[in-house]
């Protein structure tokens, strides 16, 4: 293969998963990626476009996203023909603390003179441990490291010393640990671009679609996504994104917005490619209402013709949906009041009455608002098995105050697999009522080799044990789910097929411990992977339908046309937004 300056590595959840026997329930029935989290972090995108500029030649090789697609797909093959001085691994969020490290290990066997360096949240939170890995050798910590990549980089092809990076941890040659503190924290976003352009090229370079993919399926549903802020407003408990956590461990004392024009260029960028639904990352109304006029006016003005997704983090109303008609031409919103209970919430730091979580749901719809997803969340702090329930049952009135508008989408899922490092909760349990299973990395990491999702979640409440968290998610499920036959937003069929396997996941669950309970050793391992096959046909969707996630869309091929002129023109595109 072609050498490279710099080749980042997104690994799966587990490895290797497509060997072990594991039941991994419905940790992620309400995201893009399947139980493996094979969606990268937008960061690749980011950090490899500006590396790009600066003149080195960078590859984002999603190794999840491949091992889904193949059986045969031999990654240690794949790894030793990889060329580059640098191997970038994220470890953002914790559920890849297993696969991470088992690749950054292979990557050091295979590569033993190029330089592995891991990023995102939990690798800057659990940075002094990371370095303890032999196969690790450096961390950028922070969530604003791209021009911090370019430095690194110019000083490890120059052979220069890398004591004064900002942000890094390394180890020198004696294996004596540094920590440079985290000096790098911008107070704007407006410094970074989002270069889907960047991605495609590198796709046509290597001739390789499939590692680009941000997630299994991209290909065939394309969205896009913007940033419209680092850091957040809000404080949620269970949140490593929250503005205490950002506070604490990734020096960021106040949040960091994108100028609301240049957010709706972002926008405009991806457009010149694909004509897909693109999601906006952050409330848009955390910066203050008139920053959402200004970017939503801007908008308009560009003539974009995209589907926008937005994710409101409290209620909205008239205003801000007659503003979203008459600038967009299709849009669509995400809420997550994830309780029904106002004393949960409460807890989770939403505060709001339950009153204008049913005003938002009766406006939005009589507005154009083409979709509107609610999620719940079962395993909250204060929350009861009853509470969940009720959760779920909750739905019936919204959709009496939206007179069954199958527009909306109602989620319940388990808060999975783990709270959050640097979260309110995992820094104070005993206020919050968590009692945990792992507080390390290496803990973490073994949990995720566990054969149920039960068994992975790293905490239980003083409300509800593992066990309990477990089966309310199943039951709160076929509530939920003989809620939406009764509203008809699904047909008698799909309704006893997703009652159906989530029966059998709730069953399984119980076989498991059952089997970890009477056998052992080679009886054991007999066992669980005479589940293993009935347990991978379930993993995609297990309590919900994933397909309901979909936004409709044209695949990237139908895109080809759009795609090649983006890239021939994208120069001149940049031109006319630097005016």
């Amino acid at each position: 293969m072609a050498h490279e300056d710099i080749i980042f590595l997104h690994a799966p959840s587990v490895y290797d998963f497509r060997k072990k026997p594991i039941l991994y329930g419905p940790v992620s029935d309400v995201v893009p990626s399947s139980p493996i989290f094979e969606m990268y972090p937008l960061g690749f995108m980011t950090m490899s476009a500006h590396l790009e500029r600066a003149g080195y030649r960078t590859r984002i090789m999603n190794l999840a996203v491949r091992m889904l697609y193949s059986n045969r797909f031999d990654v240690e093959r794949t790894i030793a023909r990889l060329d580059a001085e640098v191997f970038g691994i994220d470890l953002h969020w914790l559920p890849h603390a297993h696969g991470a490290i088992e690749v950054a290990r292979m990557v050091k066997r295979l590569h033993p003179e190029s330089k592995v360096v891991f990023g995102g949240f939990s690798s800057t939170y659990f940075h002094r441990e990371l370095l303890g890995y032999d196969c690790v050798d450096m961390v950028m910590k922070g969530d604003s490291t791209e021009p911090l990549m370019v430095d690194l980089m110019d000083r490890l092809s120059s052979g220069g010393d890398v004591v004064d990076v900002q942000n890094l941890s390394w180890k020198d040659s004696d294996g004596r640990h540094h920590h440079n503190p985290i000096t790098f924290v911008p107070d704007s976003m407006d410094y970074m671009d989002i270069d889907y352009g960047q991605m495609i090229r590198s796709t046509i370079r290597h001739l390789d679609i499939r590692s680009a993919l941000p997630w299994k399926g991209w290909d065939r549903l394309p969205l896009g996504s913007v940033f419209s802020v680092k850091g957040c407003t809000l404080n949620c408990t269970e949140c490593g994104g929250s503005c205490s956590a950002g506070r604490n461990f990734l020096g960021r004392q106040r949040a960091a917005f994108r100028t609301p024009e240049m957010l709706a260029e972002d926008v405009y960028v991806f457009s010149q490619y694909l004509k897909s639904p693109v999601f906006v990352i952050g409330d848009i109304r955390q910066a203050g209402d008139q920053y959402a006029e200004r970017f939503l006016r801007h908008y308009r003005e560009l003539g974009c013709d995209n589907h926008l997704a937005f994710e409101i983090f409290k209620p909205a109303g008239d205003e801000l949906f007659e503003l979203m008609d008459h600038c967009l031409g299709e849009w669509s919103l995400e809420f997550s009041p994830e309780s029904h209970d106002p004393e949960v919430r409460r807890m989770t730091g939403k505060r709001f009455d339950n009153r204008s979580i049913v005003s938002t749901v009766e406006r939005a719809m009589a507005h154009q608002c083409q979709r509107l997803d609610m999620f719940f969340m079962t395993g909250l702090p204060g929350q009861t098995r009853d509470s969940a329930l009720d959760t779920a049952r909750f739905v019936d009135q919204l959709y009496d105050a939206c007179d069954d508008d199958l527009r909306m989408f109602p989620f319940i899922a388990p808060f999975a697999p783990f709270v959050d490092p640097g979260s309110r909760a995992f820094e104070d349990p005993d206020r919050w009522g968590y009692r945990f299973f792992a507080r390390t990395l290496e803990e973490h990491r073994r949990l995720l080799d566990s054969p149920s999702w039960k068994n992975v979640l790293s905490y239980e409440t003083r409300w509800m044990s593992r066990e309990e968290i477990a089966d309310t998610s199943y039951d709160a499920a076929l509530i939920l789910n003989q809620v939406l036959l009764d509203r008809g937003q699904v047909t008698r069929d799909e309704f006893e097929g997703r009652s159906r396997r989530t029966e059998v996941a709730k069953k399984m669950v119980h076989d498991i411990d059952d089997i970890l309970a009477r056998f052992e050793g080679e009886e054991r391992e007999r066992a669980l992977f005479a589940l293993k096959d009935e347990a991978q046909a379930i993993m995609t969707s297990t309590i919900c339908e994933k397909r309901d996630l979909d936004w409709m869309t044209s695949g990237i091929w139908a895109n080809g046309p759009r795609v090649m002129r983006g890239i021939l023109t994208s120069k001149r595109v940049r031109r006319r937004l630097d005016r």
